[in-house]
């Protein structure tokens, strides 16, 4: 099965275009190196929680958007050598494609697959 690299992030919703245009330079990054897809979802209905949300997991600020995105990969081991050279590529580096968020309040993680319907 393939394999998932999910994030959620807050962004300045001022900065809107400007992380279209950071997230979709970082996509065909991952896309030469082997992701299947690259989605990134703009936050529209994601409410703030009592106990835990995305907005709390982010600690999203009044002016700021929750987002939202995968990566898909053919396995993890694909994933695993394609972060190794996207980390070495020059085109990641933060003065090339500086990120227009807050990276420090980024939750990521790598998931197995376990239904793909």
């Amino acid at each position: 099965m393939n394999y998932v690299d999910g994030f959620v992030c807050a962004v300045p919703t001022a900065n809107r275009e400007a992380y279209r245009k950071h997230a979709a330079s970082a996509a065909a990054l991952f896309k030469e190196h082997g992701a299947l897809a690259v989605v990134e979802c703009w936050g529209d209905d994601v409410p703030e929680g009592k106990i835990t949300s995305f907005p709390m997991a982010v600690k999203r600020q009044a002016d700021e958007t929750v987002v939202f995105s995968w990566i898909a990969w053919p396995s993890r081991q694909a994933r695993d050598q394609a972060w190794k050279k996207l980390m070495e590529d020059p085109r990641m580096k933060p003065e090339n494609n500086p990120m227009p968020f807050d990276g420090k309040r980024l939750i990521y993680g790598g998931f197995e697959v376990i239904v793909n319907v």
